[in-house]
């Protein structure tokens, strides 16, 4: 039996610490940033969301001092990732990224990893593997 949303018994870290923590959850599917934006909300953050590159990065610009971290999907309609990572290292150099994508980690996944990406996340994912990829990149140094 498949355990729901509401089901989830994990958690994230310390609540106090989670409520004044925001992500900004980029994703062209619908049904990506309804899902996606319960299961971050059952993690305890407060979620930004945004369909296209484009929105992402205003959103981003208008709330840069709130926004602990990006969930950025891979392929989107307006710009490529590589480009859209780029716009987000200009806004702020520290900026978290958790890449994701229905497809598998490929040469592009690794090339923006290795400039300065903090993880990747595979769809369609689970509340665990989410939470436990976000206590990955919020925890690195």
């Amino acid at each position: 039996m498949n355990k729901g949303i509401d089901d989830y018994q994990g958690g994230y870290g310390d609540e106090q610490q989670m409520a004044a923590e925001t992500v900004l959850l980029v994703d062209d599917e619908e049904i990506v940033i309804g899902v996606g934006r319960q299961m971050l909300e059952k993690l305890g953050f407060s979620v930004l969301t945004a369909k296209d590159a484009r929105e992402a990065l205003d959103v981003y610009k208008n709330n840069q001092n709130d926004i602990d971290f990006v969930v950025l999907d891979m392929i989107l309609p307006d710009m490529e990732a590589a480009d859209t990572v780029n716009e987000l290292q200009a806004i702020n150099p520290a900026i978290k990224v958790l890449l994701s994508s229905g497809y598998g980690a490929d040469q592009q996944t690794n090339d923006l990893l290795s400039r300065g990406c903090d993880g990747f996340i595979q769809k369609p994912f689970n509340m665990q593997s989410l939470s436990d990829k976000i206590e990955e990149i919020k925890y690195r140094p």
